[in-house]
């Protein structure tokens, strides 16, 4: 059997949650809602930031540890470059063959200068984001902006 109310408050009798609101005015009805959203919203942005914070330090710790990598990466490529003259160098000769080294090294140099070149001008900003952005104001007014279709020019299409 299932525990159904009973009682005066019970069929909007009075005592029941929809007579609460009986004896207030609209004024006081909408400020409790509007503390209420204020409340909420306070509360979301402090879970956010708290999120925030969470990854933020996560990302330190990543960007510490990538850091390191990085280092310990270079030097390799050091010791490795200091080898590989030695090694020529017993061959050919220690300055012909530090030469070797040096210039191997500026064609790597030269190829990803012109490799990270090409990409930065692929960057178009945040065209997207821009549109929607100017959207925000008439949306909040209740009209709708003019269309204007968004552009696409090195962005692949959303899946």
């Amino acid at each position: 059997m299932t525990d159904l109310p009973t009682g005066p408050g019970a069929h909007g009798v009075a005592g029941s949650p929809a007579d609460e609101t009986s004896g207030r005015s609209i004024g006081e009805v909408f400020g409790d809602v509007s503390r209420d959203l204020t409340t909420l919203l306070r509360q979301e942005i402090d879970l956010a930031k708290a999120e925030a914070k969470q990854s933020a330090t996560r990302a330190g710790k990543g960007a510490g540890m990538y850091a390191g990598a990085g280092v310990a990466g270079l030097l390799f490529l050091v010791f490795l470059s200091v080898a590989l003259w030695w090694a020529l160098g017993g061959v050919i000769g220690r300055g012909w063959s530090g030469l070797i080294v040096a210039a191997i090294w500026a064609i790597i140099a030269a190829i990803l200068a012109m490799v990270g070149r090409a990409e930065m001008r692929k960057i178009n900003g945040l065209p997207e984001t821009a549109e929607t952005v100017k959207k925000i104001p008439p949306a909040l007014k209740g009209q709708e902006p003019p269309h204007t279709p968004a552009r696409r020019t090195t962005m692949e299409e959303p899946r």
